[in-house]
């Protein structure tokens, strides 16, 4: 039996089209435990994330985290849980229809833009294999991580690439790294504070929390923290912010190691018990809310600004569906497919079938069924 997938759908008058392929962190597919096993396994096994030889790292994965980890993680999602499911799947589905709308707009061939959860569901394997079926023969992989780092950006491709090694007939391919200092996510994100200050009383300090990951990645060559340090600085400058009215921290650390610092929560615990009463909380590294955003940032580290002594904590919203942040995606989906057929203004959808058709019957006339 072939281990390539078969070109089974293929003729020779199909269309070829541009795919874009949206790939965000996943979601468990419910908030109870075994849905969280599947996905804390799924996650948690991947050597990008935990970079800790197998033959030790398993025994305590299966032995250690996964029979009680579930149970824990599932009650945080309940807190978070949607009638439309998961607010990660659920805004990130919007995401995607929002871009496909307005790549319609803009390009006059056929784009067809998928999303995909690098755990969990849609998969990235059905996703491309989606794709596929459109006849998709340029393909753009684009990660929605503003900040490139190994544990995600790395790894999506890594499963792409993965999937694309059983394909007979592998398109045309570009990736995105990172868009964590381009000039329209800058700007969306600094309308975004200004519309919610705008709404709401601005607190004394405004916290920008991204991600962590252990420090020993930093020292091996992962970029992640530059880039977090350049999108708060870039940040910090179009709002006019002095030293003291924000300050950059990384959250959801685990296990014993040491990671980035500051730390969020230890840095909202030492806000508040130096004064500081009010607090606004942006997390620039998610383009959509998530558990780390809506139940970390949004309820525990509330808890945690409060109860050591402060009175005001807001969290402002991810970009998720935000029109500039849709906008700047586009934008950077027309910056990388430049040049490819469909996304060019000379392409002309009547002539090209007409040419499809004649190499239809040219094959025919060879001898191809179809």
């Amino acid at each position: 039996m072939s281990r390539f997938v078969n070109e089974q759908d293929y003729f020779h008058s199909k269309a070829d089209s541009t795919g874009v392929l949206l790939v965000n962190l996943g979601t468990p597919d419910a908030p109870d435990a075994p849905s969280l096993r599947r996905y804390l396994n799924e996650f948690l096994s991947d050597p990008r994330v935990v970079e800790i030889p197998r033959i030790a790292w398993y025994p305590i994965l299966k032995l250690a985290i996964l029979p009680k980890r579930p149970a824990v993680s599932a009650e945080k999602y309940k807190k978070i849980w949607t009638e439309q499911g998961s607010p990660l799947l659920a805004i990130s589905r919007q995401q995607q229809a929002a871009i496909q709308k307005e790549l319609e707009r803009r390009f006059p061939g056929p784009v067809k833009v998928e999303l995909a959860m690098r755990y969990g569901n849609p998969s990235i394997r059905d996703s491309l294999l989606k794709l596929k079926t459109e006849g998709v023969r340029r393909l753009l992989i684009l990660p929605l991580y503003p900040q490139y780092c190994a544990a995600t950006t790395a790894t999506s491709f890594d499963a792409s690439f993965k999937e694309l090694q059983r394909w007979r007939w592998v398109p045309e391919l570009r990736t995105v790294t990172h868009y964590h200092d381009h000039p329209g996510y800058i700007e969306a994100l600094t309308q975004s504070l200004f519309e919610y200050w705008n709404k709401n009383l601005r607190g004394e300090v405004l916290v920008m929390s991204f991600h962590g990951i252990p420090k020993r990645n930093l020292t091996l060559g992962d970029p992640y923290f530059c880039e977090c340090q350049k999108t708060a600085r870039l940040l910090a400058e179009n709002l006019n912010l002095r030293s003291n009215e924000y300050r950059l921290t990384f959250q959801s650390r685990f296990g014993k190691a040491e990671w980035l610092q500051p730390y969020t929560d230890k840095t909202l615990e030492a806000l508040a018990k130096g004064g500081v009463k009010s607090v606004d909380v942006i997390c620039p590294g998610f383009a959509a809310d998530c558990l780390e955003t809506l139940e970390e940032i949004q309820l525990e580290n509330k808890d945690v600004f409060l109860q050591a002594g402060g009175q005001a904590y807001q969290y402002v919203p991810a970009l998720n569906t935000n029109y500039r942040h849709i906008q700047m995606l586009c934008d950077l989906i027309q910056q990388h497919t430049q040049g490819w057929a469909e996304t060019s203004q000379d392409w002309n959808g009547q002539m090209l079938q007409k040419q499809a058709e004649l190499t239809q019957k040219r094959a025919q006339d060879q001898g191809a069924k179809q």
